[in-house]
């Protein structure tokens, strides 16, 4: 099994996660923009070649490997709304971080933009009001998949400047929560 990706996307941490946590046997092959366009017809990262087998995101890459090491994608609901409800607002982040640096074009100067930026402050203010972590709290020893998408896309944010947490003290305790998660702290990109 491959798994192609940067160490920085959180996208990829994600799966690198539940590699270490299905102690699934995976090479992890380092790619660039150039690599993913070569390598995957959606040309991004992650997308991962076991056997015959060829998967192009990470949703479909992490069902994969629960399925793998014997587990379930989801348990509820209730998280995968968590799971989708991050990912509306990573790839709204994740989509003005990179037009601002490839193309100079921010909210300022696009009505599109504009309502990208809305977007991301809405679900943060919204993912704040929630309790965190759910499944710590639970006495779980991993978190659920929504609550690591949202830790991986918070430690991003953090990372890429993209985000600042002082205005949203729940999610800044719930990030320092899943820093105690050996396989999200052991994922943390070079220099983070």
């Amino acid at each position: 099994m491959q798994l192609y990706g940067s160490y920085t996307s959180p996208f990829v941490r994600h799966c690198r996660i539940a590699l270490l946590e299905g102690k699934l046997d995976c090479e992890f092959i380092e790619t660039d923009l150039n690599g993913s366009a070569q390598g995957s017809p959606t040309q991004k990262v992650p997308f991962l070649r076991d056997g015959d087998l060829m998967l192009t995101d990470s949703c479909s890459i992490l069902m994969h490997l629960r399925a793998k090491s014997g587990g379930v994608f989801f348990d509820d609901a209730q998280d995968y709304d968590l799971f989708c409800m991050v990912n509306t607002v990573m790839d709204a982040t994740v989509n003005l971080f990179f037009l601002e640096r490839d193309d100079k074009l921010g909210p300022a100067q696009s009505t599109y933009l504009a309502r990208q930026n809305a977007r991301i402050n809405s679900g943060l203010l919204q993912l704040d009001g929630r309790a965190w972590p759910l499944s710590l709290r639970a006495g779980s020893q991993a978190l659920s998949e929504g609550e690591l998408r949202l830790a991986c896309y918070l430690a991003w944010g953090l990372f890429r400047k993209r985000l600042s947490l002082d205005q949203y003290p729940a999610l800044a305790a719930f990030l320092r929560l899943a820093g105690e998660h050996p396989p999200f702290a052991e994922t943390a990109p070079p220099g983070a």
